[in-house]
């Protein structure tokens, strides 16, 4: 189900999701460039203990941001040209240190992606001052 939200209800609702998180989850992001993507992980990232602004690591691939009980990793896999490319990002290794890893574009990542614990999914709406929030 598509729930709209204003983007203060989105960001409310990251802050929210980043507080009850249990360590080292991990959550996948899909959604059309402009969709909230990054503006839901900023939220979630602040719920985490994440102080400084979460911006997107289009070019980085990862972002390591310190939250309140360990570090908090933002990846964006838009850049990956092939699946294989993710076989160099440590999974492992930011599972294990991770307090949260937010993959955005995870469908990139291919077969080396672990199991997210959630997806969610933003969509565009009719109305530009709302995005389509579905929690898979």
């Amino acid at each position: 189900m598509i729930r709209e939200l204003t983007l203060d209800e989105l960001t409310a609702e990251g802050e929210t999701l980043g507080r009850s998180l249990p360590p080292g989850t991990l959550l996948a992001f899909d959604g059309e460039l402009g969709a909230g993507k990054t503006t839901f992980i900023q939220a979630i990232a602040r719920g985490l203990g994440v102080a400084g602004p979460a911006t997107s690591p289009t070019y980085a691939l990862v972002h390591r941001y310190r939250g309140r009980r360990g570090p908090v990793f933002h990846l964006d896999c838009y850049r990956l040209r092939s699946p294989d490319e993710a076989a160099d990002l440590d999974w492992e290794g930011l599972l294990a240190e991770g307090d949260a890893i937010l993959v955005e574009w995870p469908e990139r990542a291919g077969a080396w992606l672990p199991p997210p614990a959630r997806r969610f999914r933003l969509h565009h709406v009719a109305d530009p001052e709302r995005r389509g929030l579905e929690a898979r």
